[in-house]
């Protein structure tokens, strides 16, 4: 240790946990002070002067006072209590993981200048505690989490670095797949929280697998019950699906009518260019039912099916008590909507597509071929209003 001590205090609740505060930063102690490591986590200044501790009785937290640096708190040291000789000789090891509270949804806040100082809110992520013998160099390493049934939910990113390590996992499923289209689909940016349960982190580590148990809890808050929330679950699932077959459904349209104006760029026959581009049109008229082409949204009165349904599911995922009737009855319009603009394009590719193809072999040009029709998996495509090249917003 360089400098001298100004403050040392014994944990709360484990007596082998020493925290020594020096004029060159923070030091820890797992067994009495036998044998010391300095404070490296987070963002803490190394070297800084600390002058105070103080542990929170209730939260496990630790308030650091510096000399210039201000207050630092380091959120729960739980895993440093659970930090002893037998765990610190494995080669990784999971510490105790408290049950993780899915905190109401609040929005609010302002923008403060330069002169206001304020800390930042508990996080509303589950948060996962390792510990690594040595830095991670060769083979895979990988955390997943698994719900009741052994099904993957999510993936955290991994620090390779020894020590402890503090991975978050949000406890939500990834975003809907949304349609491509002329804006952002706001409400369809984050997917939709898990529900209550115990929950399985799984840590591959090269060949090696580890796993631990976290428990997921509803805040004591909130007025409604598990079933209410697993009403709005379902019902919350049934859109986000609903976005996915949307996207597979423009897919398809889209498809189709690019590969006419394709072959229409291809031909120097104007009478056939017309036709294909006709017949391209026909087909952009059934996309424009599903998605907006006009920047504005409401502004300009150009929401489609897409934005309504990205709405939807926007309103169930921000309020997670059970879903009102109108919201259910919502749900069924927009599918039977989808619904009637994926039969009017079967049936308009039955009536018109065999005749396209017959001209285009005329033409010796290459016939045009659909797709079948399947739902985009939801999570694992294109971000919520990303623009590809080839989109046209006319």
């Amino acid at each position: 240790m360089r400098g001298y001590a100004h403050v040392i205090k014994e944990d709360l609740k484990n007596k082998d946990l020493l925290l020594a505060g020096t004029e060159f930063g923070l030091w820890v102690s797992l067994d009495r002070g036998s044998s010391w490591a300095q404070y490296k986590g987070g963002e803490f200044p190394d070297g800084v002067a600390v002058r105070d501790l103080a542990i929170h009785p209730r939260d496990n937290d630790l308030v650091i006072a510096t000399h210039g640096r201000g207050i630092w708190i380091v959120d729960d040291i739980t895993p440093l209590r659970a930090l002893d000789q037998a765990t610190l000789q494995k080669d990784i090891a999971f510490l105790q993981i408290e049950p993780s509270v899915q905190r109401l949804n609040s929005n609010g806040g302002w923008s403060n200048g330069d002169n206001m100082f304020v800390g930042d809110n508990p996080s509303d992520d589950a948060v996962i505690t390792y510990y690594q013998k040595k830095r991670h160099i060769f083979g895979d390493l990988k955390i997943e989490i698994l719900d009741p049934a052994g099904n993957v939910v999510g993936t955290v990113p991994t620090s390779k670095r020894r020590g402890l390590n503090r991975v978050k996992w949000g406890m939500r499923l990834p975003a809907p797949t949304v349609p491509p289209a002329a804006s952002l689909a706001g409400g369809a940016t984050i997917g939709p929280r898990v529900m209550p349960g115990t929950y399985t982190v799984r840590m591959t580590n090269d060949k090696q697998v580890y796993t631990t148990p976290l428990k997921v809890t509803l805040d004591p808050r909130v007025k409604w019950t598990v079933a209410d929330r697993q009403a709005n679950f379902d019902l919350s699932m049934k859109v986000y699906n609903l976005l996915g077959q949307m996207t597979g459904d423009v897919g398809r349209i889209n498809g189709v009518r690019l590969a006419l104006e394709n072959r229409a760029a291809k031909t120097s026959d104007t009478n056939f260019q017309k036709r294909l581009r006709d017949w391209s049109a026909q087909v952009d008229t059934l996309r424009r039912k599903i998605v907006a082409t006009k920047e504005g949204g409401a502004i300009t009165g150009e929401e489609r099916l897409r934005e309504f349904t990205a709405g939807l599911y926007g309103d169930l995922i921000n309020y997670e008590g059970r879903p009102s009737a109108m919201q259910v009855a919502r749900a069924d319009s927009l599918a039977r909507e989808l619904g009637d603009v994926r039969r009017s394009f079967d049936e308009w590719l039955a009536r018109e597509l065999p005749r396209i193809n017959s001209e285009l072999t005329q033409y010796k040009m290459e016939t045009i071929q659909v797709p079948p029709v399947t739902a985009v998996p939801n999570g694992g495509g294109m971000p919520s209003g990303h623009l590809p090249a080839w989109f046209s917003r006319r």
